[in-house]
């Protein structure tokens, strides 16, 4: 059996614009289950909290977007060399940067020589964690690399949404005005995702 025939563990990204609580879910399942599951963490944040830039300027954008697909795949790789057995909570995936492309999601996956298809074929299932911006509620949550408004936000997320949700094993955790309640939600839609596979 060759590595690319090797059965591995599932792969499901939580995603959602900024402020769904989708890092938060993905900690507390993690604690819930132990060592049954990894997370792979947010790429973006690791790197703009590592001091890459972070900037609205076209071309530079395509870079930092570019950088950070590259960091996510490798990022899943590492984890899933290391952990072959554990589920892989992805805490966004290689998609999202098509929602922040300035020229649309066809040029995005074109500048990185893949598809729409072909990334999201990447994971098992996908959990929409939809944004707090969308009930006008912050969504500062204590992550210092968040810089968008609360239209941004609502943007970010029917975009993300658009593209997501084209995956076979989608699911949409909606807004709650009670965190706990959202929270609670998203972590039994993991906990569903994961029986059906």
């Amino acid at each position: 059996m060759t590595d690319k025939e090797a059965p591995r563990a599932p792969k499901i990204v939580l995603t959602g614009g900024p402020g769904g609580g989708k890092t938060t879910a993905a900690d507390l399942f993690r604690r819930e289950l132990g060592e049954k599951v990894v997370v792979v963490p947010e790429a973006a944040t690791m790197l703009f909290s590592g001091g890459f830039p972070r900037t609205r300027e076209h071309d530079a954008v395509r870079y930092v977007q570019q950088a950070i697909y590259h960091v996510q795949t490798n990022i899943e790789s590492v984890q899933t060399a290391l952990y072959p057995e554990r589920v892989l909570l992805c805490d966004r995936g290689t998609v999202d940067g098509g929602a922040y492309w300035k020229n649309g999601e066809s040029d995005f996956f074109e500048f990185l020589g893949t598809s729409l298809e072909a990334e999201l074929a990447r994971y098992d299932a996908v959990i929409f964690f939809e944004t707090a911006a969308v009930g006008n509620m912050s969504i500062e949550g204590g992550n210092p690399t968040r810089n968008e408004s609360i239209e941004e936000a609502i943007n970010l997320d029917k975009k993300l949404k658009s593209l997501w949700e084209k995956h076979p094993n989608f699911t949409h955790v909606r807004h709650n005005t009670s965190f706990t309640k959202k929270i609670m939600s998203g972590l039994w839609a993991i906990e569903e995702v994961l029986k059906g596979l």
